[in-house]
């Protein structure tokens, strides 16, 4: 199976102030890699990037409270956050960090490239300092009531009540996060993003995508670009990427603003990605030319960003606004073709908050249950569409009842019985009608499955996957080969090899959503080397900011290309040695549910 198709899988940039809890992997985690390893399996050509987002004044300020530099903390959380995606099994081609030096040059060559297009311009405007300390505070340590909306707890920079991009000075009743104290505003130079001059080149993009972007998404997006203002990309403070112009990069206290400098990382990640390989031109396979896609994942707070300001930036860059303007030395950029949200996750009818302890973070939750429950649940019963609430009583049950019941229960009896009465996979005799109508309805998954992922239904294709399990263990149940062996030896080898292939089919309709499981089945079935690759962690070699010593990070990358799944119905080999199964799921006791609760609920006095 091949295909011309180049396909950008850009994940959302986990920050690097803290590990990452499971709200969080529900919205750009899971979604993006089910998305990834489907196509694959399809044969099309992905390339799936991110790494942790490590810029802007809040890690300086947790670095100031722990006593370390910025960078300190950085490096122990783009360790803990790439550890625990690599355990939740997220195949990335490239998981990176946005301080190594290639960053830094390819987010200046943008800026650069904007500036000199003239869609960066100065601007003195209102910014927040704390009266007490005298340091400038950032918008995201600014609360207040929204303007718009009334909503008392938007931030100095968007209200997430009602989507709005908002400046520190529009609250009403500001607050200093900090320390509660009122903010002081005053004169401040900064360099400004003039999105009003896409709104125009916006509108049209985002007309012509009815229909294929999530209602929600498309709707939101719309809304935005009808009030579109200048939007800061600088900001006073010492921790960041320097201004790239005269006069400016010696400023120790001025930096691009980092939602500025994350966005571009999809990029410089692919351009570090090409590197590696040792081929530093094929990143442009998947930003240039009209065989590329590009999906972005991400949740609901982020869509404005990758909706609006980053194809601004790209726009920009490539002389596509009003202005016009030259391609810079990175060429003509394409813009997405999809930006792919979700909604959001709460936990037990809350917000998930680390402060009042309603947070289960990743590393935690595998430490005490498998990577595949987790990803299941959050394709069954995540936040695809609207907010979703986990429950500790849910994720027990489809544990149980799904994983265990339907899905294990048929790769345990079908398996065990053919390895145990026959050691092999056996031969089928002539089939009847309900062998053939079992079997094509079975093939037939794959075109129906497939199309819900192509869209990005996860939940969709997850619960039509899951339906072809259903009918597998009806069709065993009704068969009932436990009773052949004795009066018809013959036939109840055709109805194993049926069954076979039954789990053959599922296992590789189900192998995006969970590929831990996957690879132990097609091991059952006597498969030979590598089903579906799974990630690993390696060394990045770069400077990082500004620094002249190269040194050694952790990136995830993982060999995913040559594996053996293909999204196709693979006919079985009669003769293929078999073993009796291992359990692939553990069954949960109901007293887990207790047990979680009361580990949020935190000790007693």
């Amino acid at each position: 199976m091949s295909s011309n198709r180049h396909i950008l899988t850009a994940v959302a940039w986990p920050y690097a102030n803290g590990p990452r809890h499971i709200g969080h992997v529900s919205g750009f985690g899971v979604p993006s890699d089910v998305f990834s390893r489907f196509q694959r399996m399809s044969g099309n050509n992905v390339l799936m990037v991110s790494g942790t987002d490590e810029h802007g004044t809040p890690i300086q300020v947790l670095a100031d409270q722990e006593g370390v530099s910025a960078r300190e903390l950085a490096d122990r959380y783009n360790r803990i956050i790439a550890e625990d995606l690599v355990a939740l099994g997220l195949s990335y081609d490239l998981f990176t960090r946005t301080t190594t030096g290639n960053h830094y040059s390819v987010v200046r060559e943008l800026f650069s490239t904007l500036y000199d297009n003239g869609y960066v311009f100065t601007r003195t405007t209102k910014g927040a300092r704390s009266p007490s300390t005298g340091r400038t505070l950032p918008d995201r340590y600014i609360e207040g009531t929204c303007p718009i909306c009334g909503y008392d707890g938007a931030r100095g920079d968007q209200c997430d009540n009602c989507g709005n991009q908002l400046d520190p000075i529009d609250l009403l009743s500001p607050r200093s996060r900090i320390n509660g104290e009122t903010p002081e505003f005053v004169d401040t130079e900064h360099f400004m993003l003039d999105l009003p001059a896409f709104a125009e080149v916006l509108t049209e993009w985002l007309s012509g995508k009815e229909g294929d972007w999530r209602p929600n998404v498309l709707k939101f997006s719309l809304n935005l670009v009808e009030d579109l203002q200048p939007r800061a990309v600088t900001r006073d403070l010492n921790w960041g990427v320097p201004i790239p112009l005269e006069g400016w990069s010696d400023n120790a206290t001025k930096r691009i603003y980092v939602w500025f400098d994350a966005v571009i990382g999809y990029l410089s990640a692919s351009i570090e990605w090409a590197r590696r390989i040792g081929e530093p031109e094929a990143w442009r396979r998947w930003w240039q030319g009209g065989e590329t896609e590009s999906f972005y994942f991400m949740g609901k707070d982020n869509i404005v960003f990758h909706s609006v300001i980053w194809p601004s930036i790209l726009l920009g860059a490539s002389g596509g606004g009003d202005r016009g303007g030259e391609a810079g030395p990175l060429g003509e950029l394409n813009v997405p073709t999809e930006v792919v949200s979700s909604e959001f996750l709460t936990m037990e009818g809350q917000k998930f908050s680390s402060s009042r302890r309603v947070v289960i973070y990743v590393r935690d939750f595998l430490e005490r249950y498998s990577a595949d429950a987790l990803r299941y649940y959050i394709m069954a019963a995540g936040p695809e569409n609207q907010d979703t609430d986990f429950t500790w009583a849910e994720f027990v049950r489809r544990n149980n009842d799904e994983l265990v019941a339907a899905w294990g229960n048929l790769v345990n009896r079908s398996v065990s019985m053919a390895a145990k009465n026959l050691g092999e996979i056996p031969a089928a005799g002539e089939l009847t009608e309900e062998d053939r109508g079992v079997l094509d309805a079975s093939r037939a998954a794959f075109a129906t499955v497939g199309a819900r992922l192509e869209r990005s239904q996860f939940k969709a294709a997850l619960q039509e996957a899951m339906r072809t399990v259903a009918e597998a263990n009806k069709y065993i149940s009704d068969q009932a080969p436990w009773a052949l062996k004795k009066t018809d030896p013959e036939r109840m080898a055709t109805v194993l090899h049926v069954s076979l292939q039954l789990v053959s089919d599922a296992n590789t309709l189900l192998t995006p959503f969970l590929p831990e499981a996957a690879n132990k089945v097609y091991a059952m079935l006597g498969g030979t080397g590598t089903w579906t690759g799974m990630p690993r962690i390696e060394s990045g070699h770069d400077t990082i900011g500004d620094s002249e010593e190269k040194v050694d990070y952790p990136v995830i990358t993982g060999d995913y290309a040559d594996n053996a799944a293909r999204w196709e119905s693979a006919p079985i080999v009669p003769g293929t040695p078999l073993s009796r199964p291992q359990p692939l799921f553990t069954k949960l006791d109901p007293s887990v549910v207790d047990e979680e609760l009361a580990r949020l609920a935190g000790p007693t006095e």
